[in-house]
C-alpha cells in the first residue's frame, strides 16, 4: 500500500513538474515581441490572441478584425499577436500593408500556407507555394487569365445557365422560396466543373453530385481537423514528418482520378475544348508544367472559383432584396447596356456595365470572401523608420475585414452603398483600403473570371426576376464560425417574381 501510495506521488511529481516547465516556457514565448520592442496586444494563457479552439465561437476573420480594432484604438500602425505561442505581426496601416504586399515584395513573397507535397501532392498548388518556384508557376499560368482566354470561356458561362434558370422558374411558379445559396453553390460547381476539368457536374439533376459534395466538403471542419491544420501552419516541419496532410486523403484522391482521366481521354482522342484544363495540357505538352502541377492547380481553381463566386453573389442578391431601390437601378442599366448589344449578354455588354461593377465591388467591400490575407517574412525585415526588426519565418497578417469596416475609409461601414465605389469615390480612395483580392504580386490571378463569372449571372437573374427577402432568413445575417472563407450561417432564402 505505501509503495503504490509513493509511485502515485512520483508521478504525480513528474506531472507537476513538466506542466510547471511548459507553463515557464510558454510564458516566455509571450515574451517575445516585448523583448524585439514590438508594441503588442496582451496575450491570455494558454491560447495567445486567439479564441479557444475548442469552443469556436465565430469566424477566424472577425478575431482578427477585433485584434485589428483594438491596434487602431491604441492607435498602432502596427504590433505583435499570438496565435497559441507563434508570434504575429499584424499590421493595421495602410503604408505598412503597401511595405508588405507590394514595396518590400521580395520580403514577403510567400503567403506561410501548409503543404504537402510528397504525401499530398495536390496540396501543393499556386495559392500555397513560395519561392522562386512560384514565380516560375505564376509567370507560366497569367497569360491563361487574359481577356482574350476569358472570351474563350465566356459561352461556357452562359451555357451551365440552363439548369439554374430551370430551377428557380420552377419555384417562382409555384411560389416558394429559393434557397440562393445553394442553387448558387450548385451553379458556379458547374461552371468551375466545366472550365476546370471539361466536365459536366449535373449538381441540380443529382443530388449526390462528386464534384458538389467533396466541393462542400473542403471548406467543412471539424475540431480534430482544426487542430491538424493549426498544429501544421504553426510546426509545418514536424507535420510533414507526420504526414499530416492540408487536403484530406478522399478528396485529394477523387480530384487527381478526375484530371487523370481527363488529359488521358482528350490526348487518346485528340479532343480540344475552350477552357482552363486545355491551357493546362497545353503547358504540359509543352514541358512547362507536370501531371502533378496541373492537378494541383486544376483543384485550386475549382475551389476558388465555385465557393467564392456563389457567395459573393450570395450577399450581392442579399442586399439587393434588402435594398429595392438599389436593385432596381442595376435592372435599369442592365436593360440600357443590353439594348446597345442586341438585347445579348456578350462578354463587351458585362464590361460596359459600371454600376453592376459597383454593387460588387461594395458587396466585396462588406463580405470580402478571404477576410485575412498571410504572408511569411523570407529574411529579417527592418521596419521603415523603426528600430524594430521583423525576424525571417514571422508570419505577417492583413486584416482585410478590418480594414473594409473601418470608419477612417468607409463611413458608415454597416450601410451597403455602391456610391462609395463611383468613379469620383474611386480615384479619392486611400490605396489599399479595398483589397478584396489581395494587392501587389500575389493578387489573385482568377479575380478577372469571378467577376466576369458574378456579373454574367447577375445580369441574367436580374434581368428576369425581381427579388426580395423571404422571412425563413434569418436576420440580423451572422457569418459561418466553422469557415475561413467568409459565408453565411444556414440559409439565404429569397423570394422571386417574374417580370
Amino acid at each position: 500500500m505505501f509503495w503504490t501510495e509513493s509511485l502515485w506521488m512520483y508521478l504525480l511529481g513528474i506531472i507537476v513538474a513538466f506542466t510547471a516547465i511548459c507553463i515557464t516556457k510558454l510564458k516566455r514565448k509571450f515574451a517575445y515581441w516585448k523583448i524585439r520592442n514590438v508594441p503588442y496586444l496582451e496575450p491570455s494563457f494558454p491560447f495567445g490572441n486567439l479564441q479557444n479552439p475548442f469552443k469556436v465561437r465565430e469566424t477566424v476573420g472577425i478575431s482578427v478584425k477585433r485584434l485589428y480594432d483594438e491596434l487602431k484604438s491604441k492607435k498602432l500602425p502596427h504590433g505583435g499577436v499570438f496565435f497559441l505561442s507563434r508570434p504575429i505581426y499584424l499590421l493595421a496601416d495602410l503604408e505598412s500593408i503597401k511595405n508588405v504586399l507590394t514595396k518590400d515584395f521580395q520580403y514577403f513573397f510567400n503567403r506561410g500556407v501548409y503543404y504537402n507535397e510528397k504525401d499530398d501532392p495536390i496540396s501543393a498548388h499556386l495559392f500555397a507555394i513560395g519561392g522562386q518556384r512560384w514565380r516560375n508557376l505564376r509567370m507560366k499560368l497569367t497569360p491563361t487569365f487574359t481577356s482574350g482566354k476569358m472570351k474563350l470561356m465566356f459561352q461556357t458561362l452562359l451555357d451551365c445557365q440552363k439548369n439554374l434558370h430551370e430551377k428557380i422558374a420552377l419555384l417562382c411558379e409555384s411560389k416558394q422560396p429559393i434557397d440562393i445559396k445553394e442553387l448558387l453553390g450548385c451553379y458556379t460547381t458547374d461552371v468551375i466543373g466545366s472550365c476546370a476539368f471539361g466536365l459536366e457536374c449535373n449538381t441540380f439533376k443529382d443530388d449526390d453530385s462528386p464534384f458538389r459534395k467533396y466541393g462542400k466538403k473542403v471548406f467543412g471542419s471539424n475540431i480534430s481537423r482544426r487542430l491538424q491544420i493549426s498544429f501544421a501552419v504553426n510546426f509545418p516541419k514536424a507535420a510533414r514528418a507526420f504526414k499530416i496532410r492540408a487536403i484530406p486523403k478522399d478528396i485529394s484522391d477523387f480530384f487527381s482520378k478526375v484530371v487523370k482521366d481527363n488529359v488521358e481521354y482528350r490526348e487518346k482522342n485528340n479532343f480540344r475544348r475552350n477552357d482552363f484544363m486545355q491551357l493546362l495540357i497545353d503547358l504540359k505538352n509543352n514541358k512547362l508544367v507536370t501531371i502533378e502541377e496541373v492537378t494541383a492547380q486544376s483543384f485550386v481553381f475549382f475551389l476558388a472559383g465555385f465557393e467564392t463566386s456563389s457567395t459573393a453573389m450570395t450577399f450581392a442578391l442579399y442586399e439587393l432584396a434588402k435594398n429595392q431601390d438599389i436593385q432596381q437601378k442595376v435592372r435599369d442599366e442592365i436593360s440600357t447596356v443590353l439594348a446597345k448589344h442586341d438585347g445579348k449578354v456578350t462578354y463587351d455588354a458585362i464590361k460596359d456595365m459600371t454600376y453592376m461593377n459597383q454593387v460588387l465591388d461594395e458587396t466585396l467591400r462588406k463580405y470580402p470572401p478571404v477576410p485575412i490575407l498571410s504572408r511569411e517574412c523570407v529574411r529579417d525585415y527592418r521596419i521603415p523608420g523603426e528600430d524594430m526588426v521583423i525576424e525571417k519565418g514571422t508570419r505577417i497578417l492583413v486584416p482585410v475585414l478590418g480594414i473594409h469596416y473601418d470608419e477612417e475609409y468607409y463611413p458608415n461601414p454597416e450601410k451597403f452603398d455602391p456610391e462609395r465605389f463611383d468613379e469620383e469615390n474611386s480615384k479619392n480612395r486611400q490605396q489599399y483600403s479595398y483589397i478584396p483580392f489581395g494587392e501587389g504580386p500575389r493578387i489573385c490571378i482568377g479575380l478577372r473570371f469571378g467577376i466576369m463569372q458574378s456579373k454574367v449571372e447577375l445580369t441574367s437573374l436580374l434581368q428576369k426576376y425581381k427579388f426580395t427577402l423571404n422571412d425563413k432568413t434569418k436576420q440580423p445575417m451572422k457569418f459561418a464560425k466553422n469557415s475561413f472563407i467568409l459565408a453565411v450561417e444556414g440559409d439565404v432564402w429569397l423570394d422571386a417574381e417574374k417580370l
